[in-house]
């Protein structure tokens, strides 16, 4: 399994930028997806965006064109480019991951989880 440690969060006013890193140990050996989800208030935790270790990518539609994930294989992390915020992008943002290649979008199907990283956007 691995194990997962998020940072990069904060304040931020509409329309700055924020980059997420979520730092990955453990089994980093075999293939696995890393997924940033998040949880706004009032609301269930749902998928942002997902990297293969191909870097191929899924996105949740309403962060297209704002959001970029990325991730650097030498070193085990993978990042959320947060760009153009709105104050609907509030929420704790935790980091996934799970063996293989799919890129799921249920939480269910990840096995690794972050503690969370606290994002708030003030309009």
């Amino acid at each position: 399994q691995v194990q997962l440690i998020e940072s990069g969060g904060g304040l931020v006013q509409a329309g700055g930028s924020l980059r997420l890193s979520c730092a990955a140990s453990g089994r980093t050996g075999s293939a696995y997806v890393i997924a940033w989800f998040r949880r706004a208030p009032g609301k269930e935790r749902e998928l942002v965006a997902a990297i293969s270790s191909t870097s191929a990518t899924t996105y949740q539609d309403s962060v297209k064109g704002r959001f970029t994930m990325s991730r650097d294989n030498a070193k085990n992390t993978a990042y959320l480019q947060m760009d153009n915020l709105k104050p609907e992008d509030t929420a704790v943002y935790y980091c996934a991951a799970r063996p293989g290649t799919i890129r799921y979008s249920e939480e269910n199907e990840y096995n690794s989880w972050g503690q969370g990283t606290q994002v708030t956007v003030s309009s």
